[in-house]
């Protein structure tokens, strides 16, 4: 399944709105890998879909009883769900911002001037003008311009960003500037109302608000990669149904209470067999982003553990080329990189990894997924085999360059 990044472009969004005045199905995917091949690092994703709007049921703000117990959905902001859309839009939207990357260019005269570049979308958490995005939205840009909906326009800085969790976090100066609280994305339920906003195709006017449901939890992804490499795993995403269109990377997702609950990232495309996906975005989730936001206002950047291995999954045919018997599953090692905590370790190309710490590689993220409950400096205990014959290889992580 191919995912797309929701960015925009104002060159790309005349000749989309004519494609799509000639031929509203059409739509164009990216495709991309990461973490099967690459070192683990933690992850990131959107929203997709576009949910009937027609009598839906009011979101209540007691216990669901449907749910697990003690767990309650969060508060609406009215008592009715049209009303509560309405409330949410209006606390929410002025402090969703639009992230333009600027570029230079230069004139017959050789002269410099500033051009827009891609458009994306962003969200005032702080009062100090801290701003939550996606790292691909601002990413390459030589500078950025973040526009609010009342009509200011500021000049951003970035912060710090995390390539890993496709997060960045920017900083603009201005006074009484509004913001959106933050969720608890844990307390998120299948099925809960949520609403998505953000700067779908860069329409002037302000960003849009479009509503679903949390569709699914604790989603893995892959973001789509650069030059043929695989991207990287982006773990505990929220799917969901809300439309998303190029434009709204970066963007919330909102609970009905008016929290802002996750950062709208990904929208899947087509499938492998060429199928074409419908209703299916994912979210990075709040509870992952905001210790990484925390950690990139404190020390401007974020830390991963890292091993230094590029590796695919264990397939049979895999498996029978290396001659290997007994796993069924596990990651095949196939670059070492030098100076690496794997190379220190002994790891080499054709190795399988089936276990770390005893737990089983049972699928292409469960590497990744694992290491990134680590941190640098931790030491793990790798099973390997090579050849026939399983081994224990312990190694000491370090940080990801």
């Amino acid at each position: 399944m191919m995912l797309t990044r929701r960015t925009a472009t104002y060159w790309g969004m005349a000749v989309l709105l004519l494609l799509l005045a000639i031929a509203p199905a059409c739509s164009v995917t990216r495709n991309g890998d990461n973490g099967g091949t690459g070192d683990a690092g933690a992850a990131q994703t959107a929203t997709t879909g576009s949910p009937s709007s027609s009598a839906p049921p009011t979101q209540s703000g007691s216990v669901d009883p449907t749910a697990p117990p003690n767990v309650a959905v969060a508060q609406p902001l009215s008592g009715d769900f049209i009303g509560a859309v309405i409330a949410v839009s209006q606390r929410v939207k002025p402090a969703v911002v639009q992230v333009t990357s600027e570029q230079t260019r230069f004139d017959l005269f050789n002269q410099p001037f500033t051009v827009p570049g891609g458009v994306g979308s962003g969200v005032i958490y702080d009062q100090d003008g801290y701003i939550l995005t996606n790292y691909h939205v601002i990413a390459g840009a030589e500078s950025l311009r973040v526009s609010l909906p009342d009509g200011r326009s500021f000049p951003a800085d970035v912060v710090g960003t995390d390539p890993q969790t496709d997060l960045a976090v920017l900083k603009i100066d201005g006074e009484d500037l509004p913001t959106a609280p933050l969720g608890d994305s844990n307390k998120l339920q299948v099925g809960e109302w949520v609403v998505a906003i953000g700067n779908a195709l860069a329409l002037p006017g302000g960003p849009t608000v479009t509503v679903g449901v949390v569709s699914a939890l604790n989603r893995t992804v892959q973001e789509p990669g650069e030059g043929g490499r695989a991207g990287p795993f982006l773990f505990n995403v929220i799917q969901t149904d809300a439309a998303i269109n190029p434009g709204n990377s970066g963007g919330p997702l909102v609970n009905l209470a008016g929290e802002v609950i996750g950062i709208n990232t990904l929208v899947a495309g087509t499938t492998q067999s060429g199928l074409q996906a419908e209703g299916i975005g994912f979210a990075l989730a709040i509870s992952t982003v905001k210790p990484l936001a925390d950690e990139i206002v404190a020390t401007g950047q974020v830390t991963h553990p890292y091993i230094g291995i590029r590796y695919t999954q264990l397939t049979p045919a895999i498996a029978a080329q290396l001659g290997i018997e007994g796993a069924t599953s596990g990651a095949v090692v196939i670059e070492v990189v030098g100076g690496s905590p794997a190379e220190e370790a002994g790891l080499q190309p054709r190795d399988v990894i089936t276990e770390i710490d005893g737990q089983p590689l049972t699928t292409e993220s469960s590497l990744a997924e694992i290491i990134n409950t680590h941190r640098p400096g931790d030491t793990i205990t790798l099973t390997v085999v090579r050849g026939s014959q399983p081994t224990q290889v312990q190694v000491t992580l370090g940080t990801m360059p």
